[in-house]
C-alpha cells in the first residue's frame, strides 16, 4: 500500500468519524444480484442502486444531500452487513434508519406502507394504494415503487401486478424474480 492511498483512507475514515460528510457511499460488489451502490448520511440508508456508476451517483447524492460526499466504507459497514446476511438467508428484515426526509410526504407514506410488507409475501399495486388512502392510485404506487431510493431495505420488489405478474422493477425483473426466490415468495 502506497502512502497516499494510506493517507485517501485515512482521510475518508476522519471525514466520517468526524461528522463531516454530508453522505458516504461504497460499492458492494460481490453480491447475488450485481454490484450495487450503497449511500448513507447521519440520518440512515439514503441510496441503494443497482448497476451503479460511481461518478453519476456521486453527483447525484451531493445534489441531494449537500457536496460533502465521499466513497467511504466505514459509515456503510452496518447496511453491508445486513445486505450480507440477507443475500445469506440468515436476515429477513432490516435494522437499520432510512433516510427519505427530502422525499414528497406521500411517496414517504407509501415506502412506510411497503417496508410492513413482510418477508417471504407479496402485496399489489392496488392494494398498497389502498392502506395508503387511495384505492386508485395504483399507477402513482407503481412510481413511486420505480424511483424507491433504497430498494431491498424498502422491499419493492415484493409489489406484484393485480393478476400476480412481476411488472416493472428499477433494477429489472430478473433480479426482482431473484430477491421473490430468495425470500421463498416465489417457487
Amino acid at each position: 500500500m502506497t502512502v497516499s492511498t494510506t493517507l485517501d483512507e485515512r482521510f475518508r475514515a476522519a471525514a466520517a468519524a468526524t461528522g463531516l460528510l454530508d453522505a458516504a457511499f461504497d460499492i458492494l460488489p460481490d453480491t447475488p444480484i450485481g454490484e450495487l451502490l450503497v449511500g448513507v448520511t447521519d440520518h440512515g440508508v439514503c441510496r441503494i442502486h443497482f448497476d451503479p456508476d460511481p461518478e453519476r451517483e456521486l453527483e447525484s447524492l451531493a445534489r441531494q444531500f449537500g457536496p460533502r460526499v465521499l466513497r467511504s466504507s466505514k459509515p456503510v459497514d452496518r447496511v453491508r452487513k445486513q445486505l450480507d446476511e440477507y443475500f445469506a438467508g440468515a436476515r429477513r428484515g432490516f435494522e437499520v434508519d432510512w433516510d427519505i426526509r427530502w422525499l414528497p410526504a406521500y411517496n414517504q407514506r407509501v415506502l412506510s406502507e411497503l417496508a410492513r410488507v413482510e418477508y417471504g409475501t407479496t402485496t399489489t399495486y392496488g392494494s398498497l394504494a389502498a392502506v395508503t388512502g387511495n384505492p386508485r392510485a395504483a399507477r402513482a404506487i407503481g412510481t413511486v415503487m420505480n424511483r424507491n431510493p433504497i430498494p431491498i431495505v424498502l422491499p419493492c420488489h415484493r409489489v406484484v401486478g393485480a393478476n400476480g405478474n412481476l411488472t416493472g422493477y428499477a433494477g429489472g425483473l430478473e433480479r426482482k424474480e431473484q430477491l421473490l426466490r430468495l425470500e421463498g415468495a416465489m417457487l
